[in-house]
C-alpha cells in the first residue's frame, strides 16, 4: 500500500508560483501560512523536487517541534544537485534523499533511496511504506515534482491557495509545470471545500472518479 498523497501550494491570481527567474515570491497570507503549518503536523512526510531545494532552500521543519517529531523530509533528486549545506539537510529533522543509481552523491542523511531505470514514483512510495513506515506525503513542489504525481495518478488530494496578487511573465513556473503531458480533456477534479483566508482563497479538490486514499 503507497502513503496517502496530498498535494499542497500556492499560487498568484494569474497562476504562478514564482517570478520568471524561479525565485521564491511572498504569495501567501499570513492565515494560509498558519493552515499550511497545521497540514504539516499531520503528515508523515514533507516532499519537494530538487528545484525548490535549490531555488528556495526551505527548511520544511516547524520550528517547535525537534527532530523525532518534525515530519520526515523527502527530496526527490536524480543527479545529485543538492548542496551539502542546504537546510533541507540540517539536523532539526530527519531526510530522505531519492536519486537515481547512477548518481554516487553521497548526502549526510537519515537515508538515500536509489532507483534504477527511469523515476517510477508508484515504486518509490513503496519503497517509502515499507521500509520507513511513511502513510501520508505532503507534497510541496515544485512545479515539475507536483506534475509527476498528477501525471502518474497518485494524487489523492489537492489544496492550492489563490493569492490577491499577478507576478506574470510568460516563462513564470506554474503549479503543475514541465513537459506537456495532460491526457485528453485533462485530469478532471472535483470541488471539495474553499475558504477565504486573508486576501486570498483556498480550494481543497479531489480527483474524479476513482478510489482515493484516505489520510
Amino acid at each position: 500500500m503507497r502513503p496517502f498523497i496530498h498535494v499542497n501550494c500556492a499560487m498568484s491570481a494569474d497562476g504562478k508560483i514564482a517570478g520568471v527567474d524561479r525565485k521564491q515570491v511572498k504569495i501567501s497570507s499570513e492565515e494560509d501560512k498558519s493552515r499550511v503549518k497545521e497540514l504539516r503536523r499531520r503528515y508523515d512526510a514533507i516532499l519537494v523536487g530538487v528545484g525548490t531545494v535549490l531555488a528556495d532552500d526551505p527548511h520544511l521543519t516547524l520550528k517547535e517541534l525537534d527532530y523525532d517529531t518534525n515530519p520526515i523530509r523527502i527530496v526527490i533528486d536524480p543527479h545529485g544537485r543538492t548542496p551539502d549545506g542546504a537546510l533541507v539537510l540540517d539536523e532539526r529533522a530527519p531526510t530522505v534523499m531519492i536519486t537515481s543509481s547512477h548518481c554516487e552523491k553521497e548526502w549526510d542523511c537519515e537515508e538515500t533511496i536509489r532507483y534504477e531505470g527511469e523515476l517510477g514514483l508508484s515504486g518509490i512510495l513503496e519503497t517509502l511504506a515499507e521500509e520507513i513506515g511513511i502513510e501520508s506525503i505532503l507534497v510541496e513542489g515544485g512545479g515539475e515534482t507536483i506534475a509527476s504525481f498528477f501525471k502518474e495518478g497518485l494524487v489523492d488530494r489537492y489544496t492550492v491557495f489563490i493569492s490577491g496578487l499577478v507576478i506574470g511573465g510568460r516563462t513564470a513556473p506554474t503549479p503543475v509545470d514541465g513537459e506537456g503531458w495532460v491526457a485528453e480533456n485533462g485530469v478532471k477534479l472535483v470541488l471539495k471545500d474553499s475558504a477565504v483566508l486573508g486576501n486570498g482563497v483556498v480550494l481543497t479538490f479531489e480527483p474524479e472518479k476513482r478510489e482515493l486514499l484516505r489520510p
